[in-house]
């Protein structure tokens, strides 16, 4: 009996190693080829990314080698471990682990997303925080998804890159971390922005705090990959709303979902208020277009259409003017929510529209009597004739 049980415990441990080493094995020749990635070749990620379209040939096989790159070559930057800026330009967050090979959370993400994106791999940067061993963390982090053969997926290189004990980084590759299921990774990793859960249930910050985290299929079914499309065609501003709504249905638990929220709705009055500027500058523009357009064609009358023109012609010189007018009032009546400044000055400015538009008018109608005349009471029209039928410029 004593025989049987040692032969089976046997069988086990061969098949625990056999299989430890099948999963080992799965990724060596692809992990082998990405770090085999020359130096010369990681000044950019369009460089990475052309090394990894030129190896590999499936997403799944070009997102291992881009994560075991990653994560084999960047450094934690334990110095600047709470310097966390989700703000900071994603050009910076990406130049700065290529040019020190040290990073914290959003630069391993960003340049795992980036080489994914330049690779042909649909990609974004999750935002939110994490739990670990029962404790919820009290500074933000960063992570990454991926579209891997029709569905989603999450990295976090950061965490798959090793880990820090004592104050110190310990470099150790783990792949548990590596094109990881979203109801696995929801146990450890809760985004600020449920949409970046993908999970057709998601999981409330509440709930992630009592580590309610399975699939709870009584909730109302979300079709993240449906919203996901959505949100994709919607511009700037119109996301960031979106986002916001999401975030706050979610509940406010903690600062760092509070401070995400109120971020976001600074973002978006500070995008609003830009875009504001810029329609405002763009009418601006036109107006003074169609103003330099007017006069043109008032000068041109002046000299009584000479050189010739068609009537077509001229009648262009006038619709120019109009229709940058017309641009002009278009562009104003997209402003919304303005500050003081802008109102008053898009007040001003519709004003002056409306007065040149009024000129504008005075001159089509001018026109359209010029146009009905014969060639004779055409000429007779640039003239102004006194009592005396002296004719007067």
């Amino acid at each position: 009996m004593k025989l049987t049980k040692l032969i089976l415990l046997f069988i086990l441990i061969t098949q625990a190693v056999f299989s430890q080493k099948a999963t080992i094995n799965e990724f060596s020749s692809i992990d082998k080829k990405a770090l085999q990635l020359p130096d010369s070749l990681t000044k950019s990620t369009e460089q990475i990314a052309s090394y990894i379209t030129s190896n590999f040939k499936t997403d799944k096989e070009k997102s291992r080698a881009i994560f075991i790159w990653v994560v084999s070559n960047i450094q934690y930057d334990i110095d600047n471990m709470f310097a966390i800026n989700f703000y900071e330009k994603k050009e910076e967050k990406i130049a700065k682990p290529l040019r020190t090979r040290k990073g914290i959370c959003e630069n391993y993400a960003s340049l795992f997303t980036d080489i994914c994106i330049k690779s042909g791999i649909k990609s974004f940067v999750i935002e939110g925080y994490t739990k670990q061993n029962g404790f919820t963390g009290y500074i933000p982090h960063a992570w990454s998804a991926a579209l891997i053969d029709s569905s989603w997926f999450l990295f976090d290189p950061t965490w798959g890159s090793g880990y820090v004990n004592g104050g110190k980084f310990f470099k150790k590759i783990n792949n548990d971390y590596y094109k990881t299921s979203p109801t696995t990774l929801i146990k450890s990793h809760i985004p600020f922005d449920y949409l970046w859960q993908f999970l057709n249930y998601p999981v409330t910050n509440q709930e992630f705090y009592e580590g309610k985290t399975q699939q709870n299929k009584t909730k109302p079914f979300f079709n993240f990959n449906d919203t996901i499309k959505s949100y994709e065609k919607l511009n700037h501003i119109d996301q960031l709303i979106s986002s916001a709504y999401r975030v706050e249905k979610n509940g406010v638990k903690n600062s760092l979902v509070f401070d995400r929220l109120q971020h976001l709705k600074l973002e978006i009055e500070h995008d609003k208020q830009t875009k504001a500027v810029n329609l405002y500058n763009s009418a601006v523009v036109d107006y003074n277009d169609g103003i330099n357009a007017l006069n043109d064609f008032i000068n041109y009358r002046n000299k009584q259409f000479t050189p010739k023109k068609t009537d077509t012609e001229i009648q262009s010189m006038l619709d120019v003017p109009e229709n940058k007018l017309k641009e002009a009032k278009n562009k104003l009546g997209q402003i919304s929510n303005p500050d003081a400044n802008i109102t008053n000055m898009t007040f001003q400015l519709t004003k002056s529209i409306n007065d040149a538009s009024k000129q504008i008018k005075e001159q089509q109608d001018w026109l359209q009597l010029y146009f009905s005349k014969s060639k004779s009471g055409r000429k007779s029209m640039f003239y102004k004739v006194t009592w005396f039928g002296i004719p007067i410029n």
